[in-house]
């Protein structure tokens, strides 16, 4: 699904009337069938519902006319008000009148008293006050009904806000708000979803992200090389399960991970990937913590590696490693391996050079920290790799601010990824998935339940799993991302928002695997 800015949607609309012949009131007409449709499917019967639809001038309000006509047809009691004026003959405003749809005016309403008892007694609010136009500050009658909204949602838990197209206030390209935006519960976006909804500050205020057609074509959108990850999209690159298939079938990875400190990020890395899939997997560790993760991590084969001091690679161990390389058929590295000199040396001797054979890598965690240090190190590295950085080391890797990096995420990703030659993962809340050429990914997932540690190792071996299956670099990224992303959202629902922790995803990546597989 194409993620589109303010100018794209606005020359799709322009091909969709002027070379296709959908006019404006054809897709007007769709959008508010769709929305009110949409309202139907999440509160179930709207029959006697008191609705709020708030209309504002643009092909927004007459999108939230369309609407409250629809759901007044359907036996709710919808009033809409028009917080800035329409122009006195306006079609939709007449059908809905004639529909039987109570019309207010802030223009007769000077001290929103009409508003303020409407909205006392309203299940729903629709906000169709300002769409995708230019953002500026909100002011007079908008700003105030926008900041009653906030008051009233606060302290009424029966009261469902539920933004049409993008939240009031909201710049639609940069999720810049205003302040005096709500929270809604839901966003009902039309034909695409647009990038702002996907970028902080704003991206908190959109609540569940709906996406609705309206009728437009999809070779319109063809040429936009930012995408929306979909349940769809992953199900269909998802590796076959053949009934006679051996365990040799899926794939061996080898994990090289885990130090003194940080045992526990081998292990979940390990059961990630058996998890998703994976037929056999080995972790290359220091040799003192082998007997912890032996007994930890009991599926999986271990090659006990050379150290410098316990639990603490030497760089000789890059040889061990190589010899093992031949018989897998993806590589993760970097889990909690620590920063050590030594284990710096170990991935210059292990990956900046040619390697053994074209070994599909994962390189995490503290693998990307220590490649940081190396200048130009991507000129070097000739393995086929995803790199799977949070904010701050994609800062580290690239010498920017982790802010700025924060402030574009999708385009640093994918400058980044054009310049190194690899895969990026840039983590984080709306995860960011870009190859080397073509479209980015993002994300539909933006979840607190995951700030917690060893998620990112389940990340990468859940990535690292699919890999080692014969998925290709970028969808392996990409469908991992959004199986961790799912997996999240299901113990989110099960234990809640505080408490999940990395191992509580790990049986919940098989069933996210299994939804997708239904569909």
């Amino acid at each position: 699904m194409k993620i589109v800015t303010i100018e794209e949607m606005r020359k799709i609309d322009a091909v969709c009337a002027e070379e296709m012949g959908i006019t404006t009131d054809t897709l007007m007409e769709n959008a508010g069938l769709a929305v009110a449709q949409q309202v139907r499917e999440m509160l179930g019967e709207v029959q006697t519902m008191p609705i709020l639809v708030l209309v504002g001038p643009g092909n927004n309000g007459g999108d939230g006319l369309v609407a409250a006509r629809y759901l007044q047809e359907w036996g709710a009691y919808t009033t809409a008000y028009l917080a800035l004026p329409r122009k006195a003959d306006d079609p939709n405003l007449e059908r809905a009148r004639t529909k039987g749809v109570s019309i207010l005016d802030a223009s007769s309403d000077p001290e929103l008293k009409l508003f303020g008892r409407t909205l006392g007694s309203a299940r729903l609010v629709i906000d169709a006050a300002l769409g995708t136009g230019r953002l500026r500050p909100l002011e007079g009658a908008v700003k105030e009904i926008m900041s009653r909204l906030q008051t009233e949602r606060a302290a009424r838990h029966d009261l469902t806000l539920l933004a049409l197209d993008i939240p009031t206030g909201m710049d639609a390209d940069t999720g810049v708000v205003d302040p005096a935006t709500p929270c809604f519960d839901a966003t009902v976006t039309l034909a695409y979803p647009k990038t702002g909804l996907f970028r902080f500050p704003g991206a908190a205020r959109v609540g569940r992200l709906e996406v609705v057609d309206i009728g437009i074509p999809e070779q319109l959108a063809q040429h936009i090389n930012r995408e929306l990850l979909t349940p769809q999209w992953v199900a269909e690159r998802l590796p076959p399960r053949p009934l006679d298939a051996h365990k040799g079938t899926f794939g061996r990875l080898l994990i090289v991970a885990g130090s003194r400190h940080y045992v526990g990020a081998a292990a979940l890395a390990a059961e990630a990937a058996y998890r998703v899939g994976a037929g056999l997997v080995t972790i290359a560790s220091p040799s003192s913590i082998y007997p912890i993760l032996a007994a930890t991590a009991v599926e999986a084969t271990h090659l006990p590696l050379p150290e410098m001091a316990p639990g603490r690679l030497s760089s000789e161990a890059a040889l061990a490693v190589e010899g093992e390389i031949e018989r897998c058929s993806a590589l993760l590295v970097g889990c909690g391996m620590g920063q050590y000199p030594q284990v710096q040396a170990f991935l210059e001797r292990l990956l900046l050079h040619e390697p053994p054979k074209a070994m599909p890598t994962v390189v995490d965690a503290d693998a990307l920290n220590s490649l940081a240090r190396i200048d130009e190190w991507w000129r070097s590295m000739e393995w086929p790799a995803i790199l799977t950085p949070h904010p701050g080391e994609m800062a580290r890797l690239t010498g920017e601010s982790t802010s700025s990096i924060q402030g574009d995420r999708l385009e640093s990703a994918r400058e980044w990824a054009s310049r190194w030659g690899k895969v990026v993962v840039l983590k984080g809340a709306f995860t960011v998935v870009a190859p080397p050429q073509g479209p980015v990914w993002v994300s539909p997932f933006a979840n607190p339940a995951l700030a917690s540690a060893g998620t990112g190792d389940v990340l990468a071996g859940t990535i690292a799993g699919l890999l080692a299956q014969g998925v290709s670099l970028s969808e392996a990224a990409g469908c991992g991302v959004y199986i961790h992303g799912a997996a999240g959202e299901e113990a989110r629902k099960e234990i809640g928002d505080v408490g999940v922790l990395a191992r509580d995803l790990l049986s919940r990546l098989p069933k996210a695997i299994s939804s997708l597989r239904a569909r």
